[in-house]
């Protein structure tokens, strides 16, 4: 079990917890809750919402779910944000939390959210996904749940806020400039040198609607100076000499070794790349191979420099690629050393791409 963020109609959802942004009146308001009344049956939730009477803000409920493909509604009256200078932000985080114990003790393995309160009630987008993620990270260190986060199909707004502005600037400072770089080094590349490393002249143009790092080529200041050491080192070193340098240890001991080094628990580790418990078993039983997202999910979850990265990802056969997008994403969170999944998956989610999340 562990986070995902869909863009959907949360009354599509299936899940055995579905969170309504409640009105603090037995009434039904507008945005999700409306969506919900509809959906799940409105005179009879209305009926059940009636026996709970008013909520008051930060305080929560549970019924039925009638029609919805779940088993719980959990009904969460939301703080209104007024300056931030409230508390605001403090009772937010109090919904989050327990709405996530509420499902838990209603032995809930997987739960729905909307992004609450940041609609009528004014919660800012990027302040609002930064206390779901908190509260969404820190359960998840102690509980085995599924968290889903639900965006409406037809909201467009970017939820990763300031971060993902961040991270746009830089891929816009690291590539535009390698972009040109490599245009006037190109021509200096040997034949065997650029066969060696799938060199091509490949130039993508941004788009308005495209994400910021497809001005990109697949040609890095390390390209270059890894060509140049490929050709003087393979002419010195022998057949042997290269056998040697092959890692040979199983890529589950390697796995278990890195966890030990950092001094880390399993559970650490799995629960901070956003992987399931069964999934990690497997991994360490060597039952299966790691994709590639999983791969830099583990390195994020390992708390890994980047040069361990690199290390980390070869042992399963991969790299880091300059022209994938997801990979740039996750190299500037590692660089940052910012290694929180959730947030990863949120940005790239922003940016149409696939989370390292995949199920």
């Amino acid at each position: 079990m562990a986070f995902r963020i869909i863009r959907n109609d949360i009354t599509k959802v299936k899940a055995d917890a579905i969170v309504n942004t409640a009105n603090p009146d037995v009434i039904v308001g507008d945005g999700v809750d409306r969506a919900i009344y509809e959906a799940a049956g409105e005179e009879k939730l209305l009926e059940a919402r009636a026996k709970i009477g008013i909520l008051n803000p930060g305080e929560l409920a549970i019924t039925k779910a009638f029609k919805l493909n779940a088993k719980y509604i959990i009904h969460v009256s939301g703080p209104v944000y007024i300056d931030g200078n409230a508390n605001e932000a403090d009772k937010l985080r109090l919904c989050y939390d327990r709405a996530l114990n509420l499902a838990f003790d209603n032995n809930c393995k997987s739960i729905a959210f909307p992004l609450l309160a940041t609609g009528t009630y004014g919660f800012p987008k990027d302040l609002g996904i930064k206390i779901a993620v908190d509260a969404f990270t820190e359960f998840l260190e102690e509980h085995e749940m599924e968290i889903i986060l639900v965006v409406f199909g037809d909201e467009t707004v970017r939820i990763s806020g300031e971060l993902g502005e961040e991270v746009s600037s830089y891929i816009d400072a690291n590539y535009e400039n390698r972009a040109l770089k490599s245009e006037y080094r190109h021509d200096n590349l040997t034949g065997v040198s650029a066969r060696a490393f799938g060199v091509n002249s490949f130039v993508r143009r941004r788009s308005t609607e495209s994400f910021a790092a497809s001005e990109m080529v697949d040609i890095t200041e390390e390209s270059f100076d890894a060509s140049e050491e490929y050709d003087s080192v393979a002419k010195e070193m022998s057949l042997d000499d290269a056998l040697k340098d092959i890692y040979t240890d199983s890529f589950e001991k390697h796995l278990q070794q890195l966890i030990n080094k950092k001094g880390l628990k399993n559970s650490q580790v799995y629960s901070a790349a956003n992987i399931s418990k069964q999934y990690f078993s497997k991994l360490l039983k060597g039952k299966i191979k790691p994709s590639k997202e999983k791969m830099l999910a583990l390195s994020v979850g390992l708390k890994l420099n980047l040069d361990e990265t690199y290390d980390f990802l070869r042992i399963a056969g991969y790299t880091l690629s300059p022209i994938s997008q997801t990979d740039v994403v996750v190299k500037y969170f590692i660089e940052h050393e910012n290694y929180n999944v959730l947030k990863i998956d949120i940005v790239l989610f922003d940016y149409g791409l696939d989370p390292l999340s995949t199920y």
